[in-house]
């Protein structure tokens, strides 16, 4: 039977709905809001296996184009492998529901929100949270939610919950916050320059909307919710248990102390073996196996929480706040058009910047409309960073990492019209031990800066992490790889020196209070300035000049009823002039012309020929014309591509010439005067060489009038010469 809840928010209603669609899965959430609706199911396999460690759950969020009312581009018509949007989508549910699903379920775990409608005004992605997280709850599938999300954006000083895709485009914040009643669990967003108190601002109002939909979804379960399936908790004991713990104890706390990640790991790995040799017999069985390995992590886990609250010591021997050495290098490689290596302790990424022309924009096909983006950063994480073998590929670590250090340089990415170029980073990551997406930032601020791009400002990265027992607590400064695993929070933070720019937070216990994030906060942002200190003693501004190996590109302004005439019957005209050039010119509506060229030299030339075809000849000016044709009167120079005028012979030269070819040659450049624009259009010119320096025209001005097209009347004296007549001249 079907079953329905509403709820306003931001003035909009938001429907739930089940028992009317996919009425077979675990349980199915049709959720809507105004014009944009999401199916969501979840699923769970039929046999439960005891003692997993792990939570076997997968989320596949999926758009399908008719939701908009289009059909895919391209030759296959039919949705194929998931776009980076649909990938980080899914972890923005995967993220605040995976920490609630007990591990001794024991089954896979299938979630699929699919939008099914989209209004194009309403994002679809808040919806898909809802959604997947209500079909949770009311299925059997034991859950310790429910979740619910919202987007939160400032324009202005307003906070807008739930905010249109234009309101997002307008606003200078926008975060996606999740989490239960109890407290936040997830953000995700991006900033210009916001400040810290801002930013707790919009968690607070966040939490408040998601209380409210929480209930909404307790109100869908008092009516359509399952009876929840067992779980299955393993009954497995690992034996010797305590006399394994206390030979291990003692000999982990040195072992999970020495200076460097791989010490540590082969002083770990030491200790282990030493113990499974002697209790050889006993862990023959895969299932002692499994508990002697999990025994072993929680020892660790001990060691280092109790360290850092009782003793303010961390496994490398820092404190909280400190932050590891850093170094920074440019110009490493010279082919390239930017480079730099940024390396934080044991992480450490090379990040390489290409420039490129609007052709290289990356296009966009999704159910929100198409889209341009001239501002790219990729992600990768090899498997060697981390000293293993594996293989390569973008998965779902590199979109999600590589999304947020887009985010948190893209504000301070120079506008299109500012820089006209087209920007990719990469971020190749050689070591990790610790938050390569910050490095990322920070290795990509210094490559763009090296291959001259303007950034607004120079941003950096870090990440933060809290251990907490009861009312205890402590921030770390730039965790490391063991601290994200065993802590309890994983937070990152990237701006300027003026403020955040990128932003998240995954937090693995119940909730965090404003005492704990404001302190976090201000501990990150004191963290974030000296690492903006340390790269702005390499390089804290722009390159003077791009790289010889980067395309030219100049951009112009236009009338836009010049257009036209740039382009020509067919593109004639812009056709030419690009093969003339070897250039590329790119035209837009607005009347923008932009000029692609291999060298500043063709770049320049071709710019000072579009503005001849769109600029109108000037009476008095000066043009560096070429010779097109040559009669017995004169020569027909071009002087703007499409334009000529005529040089009469008289005035070639200051003294008397007996033919044109005697000054002039086809095809040959000359300086030439725009003497005069005559009632009829035509331009009559003079040969720059023949006027005399003191002002004096040249003889044949002084001898007769013609109006340039060979037509006169002679004004000077007679010869003798019978055949002359009255000096008219007939061509």
């Amino acid at each position: 039977m079907m079953q329905t809840v509403t709820h306003t928010i931001a003035g909009k209603e938001l429907i739930l709905e089940t028992g009317r669609m996919a009425k077979q899965a675990n349980g199915s959430v049709f959720a809507q809001y105004e014009g944009s609706a999401v199916i969501a199911t979840v699923c769970a396999s039929s046999d439960s296996e005891e003692g997993m460690d792990y939570v076997p759950l997968t989320v596949d969020y999926n758009e399908k184009y008719y939701a908009a009312g289009k059909i895919p581009g391209g030759f296959i018509k039919r949705e194929s492998r998931p776009k980076d949007k649909e990938i980080l989508v899914s972890r923005l549910i995967d993220r605040p529901m995976r920490p609630l699903f007990d591990k001794s379920f024991g089954r896979d775990i299938q979630i699929v929100p699919t939008t099914i409608s989209a209004d194009q005004t309403n994002p679809t992605d808040i919806l898909a949270i809802i959604a997947s997280s209500a079909a949770i709850h009311i299925s059997d599938i034991p859950f310790n939610g429910p979740v619910a999300g919202v987007r939160i954006c400032a324009l202005g000083d307003e906070l807008l919950v739930n905010p249109t895709y234009e309101e997002i485009e307008k606003s200078r914040l926008e975060i996606v916050v999740a989490g239960t009643k109890d407290g936040i669990t997830m953000v995700e967003g991006g900033a210009a320059e916001v400040s810290e108190e801002l930013m707790i601002d919009a968690l607070e109002k966040a939490h408040k909307v998601i209380i409210e939909l929480c209930e909404l979804q307790e109100k869908l379960r008092a009516v359509s919710g399952k009876e929840k399936l067992p779980l299955n908790p393993s009954s497995y004991t690992l034996d010797n248990k305590e006399a394994i713990r206390g030979e291990a104890y003692p000999k982990l706390q040195n072992a999970c102390f020495e200076p460097t990640k791989g010490q540590r790991r082969e002083a770990i790995k030491a200790v282990k073996s030493e113990l499974a040799e002697k209790y050889a017999e006993q862990l023959e069985d895969d299932v002692q196996k499994k508990l002697f390995n999990a025994l072993f992590e929680d020892i660790q886990y001990e060691i280092l929480r109790s360290s850092i609250l009782d003793k303010g010591k961390r496994v490398d021997g820092r404190g909280t706040e400190d932050i590891r050495s850093i170094t920074c290098e440019i110009g490493l490689l010279k082919r390239t058009h930017g480079s730099a290596l940024f390396t934080r302790g044991e992480t450490q990424s090379l990040a390489v910047t290409t420039l490129g022309t609007v052709f290289d924009e990356q296009i966009y096909d999704d159910i929100e409309g198409d889209k341009r983006e001239n501002f790219i950063l990729h992600y990768n994480f090899p498997p060697y960073s981390v000293g293993e073998t594996g293989r390569l590929g973008t998965g779902r670590r590199e979109i999600g990492h590589g999304n947020l250090a887009h985010r948190s340089l893209k504000a301070m990415v120079p506008s299109k019209e500012d820089f006209p170029y087209t920007i990719r980073v990469v971020s190749e990551i050689m070591e990790s031990n610790g938050s390569s997406s910050m490095a990322s930032v920070c290795g990509g601020t210094l490559s763009m800066l090296h291959a001259g791009v303007p950034m607004k400002k120079p941003v950096a990265g870090i990440a933060m992490g809290l251990i907490t027992e009861g009312d205890r607590y402590a921030v770390l400064s730039d965790i490391l790889g063991e601290e994200d695993h065993l802590g309890d929070m994983d937070f990152k933070v990237a701006g300027t020196e003026d403020g955040i720019t990128g932003f998240q937070m995954d937090i693995k216990i119940t909730g965090v209070n404003a005492e704990i994030m404001g302190k976090a906060l201000a501990q990150a942002k004191r963290g974030r300035l000296h690492i903006l200190s340390v790269m702005n003693q390499t390089i804290n501004k722009p390159s003077t000049s791009i790289s010889e190996h980067a395309p030219k590109i100049v951009t112009l302004k236009i009338e836009v009823d010049k257009i036209g005439a740039l382009i020509g019957p067919g593109g004639k005209n812009i056709k030419a002039l690009c093969e003339q050039y070897s250039v590329t010119i790119n035209t837009e509506n607005d009347g923008t012309v932009t000029i692609y060229g291999k060298n500043a030299k063709d770049a320049e030339d071709a710019k000072t020929a579009v503005l001849g075809v769109v600029s109108d000849p000037e009476t008095g000016r000066i043009y560096n014309g070429t010779v097109k044709r040559i009669m017995e009167f004169g020569a027909f120079v071009e002087i703007l591509p499409g334009k000529e005028g005529l040089v009469h012979i008289s005035k070639l030269s200051r003294q008397r010439i007996a033919q044109v070819t005697d000054v002039l040659s086809e095809g040959q450049e000359i300086p030439v005067k725009l003497v005069e624009i005559d009632k009829m259009g035509r331009l009559n010119l003079s040969y720059i060489d023949a006027i005399d320096p003191n002002g004096a025209p040249p003889e044949g001005e002084s001898q007769g009038r013609t109006d340039g097209y060979g037509r006169g009347e002679g004004r000077g004296q007679r010869d003798n010469n019978p055949n002359r007549g009255n000096n008219r001249r007939r061509y």
